[in-house]
C-alpha cells in the first residue's frame, strides 16, 4: 500500500469513531511509525512511497488504540509545548494548549523583573511543561517545579533530564507544605492545578478514560486545591510578586473573590483565544 492510502484508511477508520481533525491524526500517526516529520510525509506521498507490510501493520495497530479513544499523545509519546518536544505517557496530564497562554505570560513577565536571577515556582507542573517551558526561555531565571504524584513525577524527571539546563530543580511533593526553605523570596507562582468539580465528569473518553484524576478534579466546586494553591503562593512570594494560574471557565469571579478577600492586589482574569476566561493573575 502506499502511503496516501494508509492514511486514507486510517483517516476513514478515526473519522468513523467521531474523532476530530482525523486526517491530522492519521497523518502523525504514520509519522510516528515511519519516524518522519509532516513535511517529510507529505513529500513522500508526492512520490507514491509505498510501506511495507510491517510498517501497515504498526500503522493499524496503532489506529487501533487511537479508535479506542486512547489519546494521540500516549501513543506517539510526545507532546509538543511552545518550543517544546515532551515525554508524556500513563500517569501525567496531557498538557493542552490554552495553556500555552499561561505559559506565555509568566516568560513576558520574568524577562521584565529586574532581579538577575529570579525565582519561580511551579506548583503542580504535571509533565514540567510550565517549568520548562520559562526555564529554556529565560535562561537567567532558577526555575522550581513540584509534582505530588509520583506516576507525573516519573515523566517529569525524564524531560528535565533530557530537556531543562541547570536552572531547574524538580521537587516530589505537596504543594500545600511545599519548598518552606524559600519562604518570602520567589519572584512568581504559576499553576495549572486541577479544577474540574468532581461531579462534571469530562465529556472527551481521552480525558475521562486516560488523564489522571489527581490531575483533574479539584473537589466539590473545583477549587479545593485553588485555595491550598493560594495559601501556599501567599506563603512563597515576596512582596510584589506574582500569582497566575489556569482555572475553568466559569470560575473567573469565584477566584477573583477569594484573592481579593486575603488580601491579592491587581487580580485580572484573562481569556483564551475562545474568548473564555482562562487564567488569572495577581499581585502579593
Amino acid at each position: 500500500m502506499t502511503i496516501e492510502n494508509v492514511v486514507d484508511e486510517l483517516t476513514h477508520q478515526l473519522a468513523t469513531v467521531g474523532i476530530l481533525d482525523s486526517r491530522v491524526d492519521a497523518e502523525l500517526l504514520v509519522c510516528h511509525v515511519l519516524q518522519l516529520s509532516r513535511g517529510e510525509l507529505a513529500a513522500q506521498m508526492v512520490l507514491d512511497r509505498t510501506m511495507s507490510t510491517a510498517e501497515v501493520a504498526s500503522v493499524r495497530e496503532c489506529g487501533e488504540r487511537r479508535a479506542a479513544r486512547e489519546p494521540l499523545q500516549h501513543i506517539t509519546g510526545h507532546a509538543y509545548f511552545r518550543a517544546l518536544d515532551l515525554a508524556v505517557g500513563p500517569g501525567v496530564f496531557v498538557p493542552r494548549p490554552e495553556t500555552e497562554l499561561l505559559a506565555g505570560m509568566v516568560i513576558d513577565h520574568v524577562r521584565t523583573l529586574a532581579d538577575p536571577e529570579p525565582l519561580v515556582v511551579d506548583l503542580g507542573t504535571g509533565s514540567g511543561v510550565i517549568a520548562l517551558s520559562v526555564a529554556t526561555e529565560v535562561p537567567h531565571s532558577r526555575v522550581v517545579a513540584v509534582e505530588k504524584s509520583e506516576d507525573a513525577h516519573a515523566w517529569t524527571a525524564r524531560n528535565v533530564a533530557t530537556i531543562a539546563p541547570d536552572n531547574t530543580t524538580l521537587v516530589l511533593g505537596d504543594m500545600g507544605d511545599a519548598l518552606p526553605e524559600y519562604n518570602g523570596r520567589v519572584s512568581v507562582v504559576v499553576s495549572n492545578p486541577p479544577y474540574i468539580p468532581d461531579d462534571a465528569v469530562p465529556r472527551d473518553p481521552e480525558v475521562r478514560l486516560f488523564d489522571p484524576q489527581l490531575a483533574l478534579y479539584g473537589g466539590p466546586d473545583g477549587l479545593d486545591v485553588v485555595r491550598i494553591l493560594e495559601t501556599t503562593a501567599a506563603r512563597l512570594l515576596r512582596a510584589g510578586g506574582l500569582l497566575a494560574l489556569e482555572h475553568g471557565e466559569f470560575h473567573g469571579p469565584e477566584i477573583a473573590a477569594l484573592l481579593r478577600a486575603h488580601g491579592w492586589r491587581a487580580v485580572a482574569t484573562h481569556k483564551d483565544l475562545l474568548g473564555r476566561d482562562r487564567y488569572t493573575t495577581a499581585v502579593r
